[in-house]
């Protein structure tokens, strides 16, 4: 059987994100499957060398995980032209840097988000990467999200009528790391690391509005330290200067409002950590990140107002669970997957630097609108020219 292998230079998957989702569960997966089924009958092998700043993690992360190459050297990394791909998963305030260098050295980048730590810088890459003619592309993994495709399957098939709103509630509660363990790292909370949360999650969010509803045109947002004293991975107290709360409202071409609440300061009563409600004039949907419940008008109870007796309805019990009916893949792997095919077959890609880019201008403008308290509009964005 006819072989492809491909190189990857992975670099920075000694974090949680980075080894569990990109690393384990995609291109080690691919490649303990034996890899990947290409149109001509040829099979894309995978041959990751992990990159990073400690040795000792990425010595115990080869050894974990069977990766014969790793190296602390990014420039030695990239001086070898038999891997042609660069992935970067890096903090965001190192991320422009080594990806600039990879442009540079002409590799395919694929990366994570945000792509850069402001606008400007963005879509710089963006320039570069067209000008050297290589392949392109930022993680979108919520896309791909089961919950997402069927919210996206609903309404590909008519079912919301005129759609209406669409609401998140996202979130869970991060220790402050006094007397439990850290369950996200100490940098998301400073600022002047490059943390908080609009510009953790809004690029996502940007994304999944455009697919979902349509492109933004314009954003109201609050952003709150509501926990402002933390302690880090030593044990040592130090003061929040990032936002651990964002409250948003998105508007578009049509007249659907939508209303996210972000929040690592909050205790979900829900289903899922993450939860977008769409209601239509036809039905509405609840989908989190694996589930999808549908409620049609037909099915829809009429509550009446009246706290002197017990609630009557069972709310829940009006809504009925969409069935999967396909085999729903990682959501890192399947884009994964689609990236690779993009380079070695000219597969079609949609999700490349600029859209990446727009991640960040919604975080940007988001942030505007906080300091400026009032709604801000998304304009389309330009690549600059050379």
């Amino acid at each position: 059987m006819d072989q492809v292998r491909v190189g990857v230079i992975m670099n920075g998957v000694t974090g949680r994100m980075g080894t569990r989702q990109h690393l384990e569960r995609s291109i080690i997966a691919i490649r303990d499957e034996g890899g990947l089924p290409l149109a001509d009958g040829r099979t894309l092998v995978v041959d990751p060398i992990l990159v990073g700043r400690d040795a000792a993690k990425l010595r115990a992360l080869a050894t974990r995980y069977g990766v014969h190459r790793w190296t602390t050297s990014l420039d030695e990394a990239l001086g070898d032209p038999d891997d042609t791909i660069y992935f970067d998963s890096q903090l965001t305030s190192l991320r422009a840097e080594a990806v600039r260098k990879a442009i540079a050295a002409g590799k395919h980048v694929f990366c994570e988000k945000p792509t850069a730590g402001d606008l400007e810088e963005a879509l710089e890459l963006v320039r570069l990467a067209d000008a050297a003619g290589i392949k392109h592309g930022v993680v979108q993994d919520k896309l791909f999200l089961p919950g997402i495709r069927k919210l996206k399957r609903l309404i590909d098939g008519g079912f919301f009528g005129d759609l209406l709103s669409f609401r998140l509630n996202f979130g869970y509660w991060v220790f402050e790391g006094d007397w439990q363990h850290l369950n996200r790292p100490s940098w998301n909370y400073r600022k002047e690391d490059g943390g908080g949360l609009i510009m953790d999650m809004y690029p996502h969010w940007r994304y999944v509005l455009d697919d979902v509803i349509g492109p933004v045109r314009s954003v109201l947002c609050h952003g709150q330290v509501h926990i402002p004293r933390r302690w880090d991975e030593n044990g040592e107290e130090y003061p929040a200067t990032a936002e651990d709360a964002a409250y948003g409202m998105f508007q578009f071409d049509n007249d659907v409002l939508a209303q996210f609440t972000t929040s690592w300061a909050t205790r979900p009563y829900r289903d899922e950590i993450g939860e977008w409600q769409l209601d239509g004039t036809l039905g509405s949907a609840i989908a989190g990140l694996r589930d999808c419940r549908v409620q049609s008008r037909a099915n829809t109870p009429m509550p009446v107002w009246n706290p002197d007796i017990p609630n009557p309805i069972d709310f829940r019990a009006g809504w009925a669970e969409v069935p999967d009916n396909e085999v729903f893949g990682n959501a890192f792997r399947v884009q994964w997957e689609m990236f690779l095919r993009h380079v070695v077959e000219d597969a079609e890609f949609g999700w490349d630097l600029l859209e990446g880019a727009k991640g960040v201008q919604l975080a940007e403008l988001a942030m505007r609108s906080w300091r400026e308290r009032r709604w801000i509009d998304v304009p389309d964005l330009e690549v600059p020219a050379s």
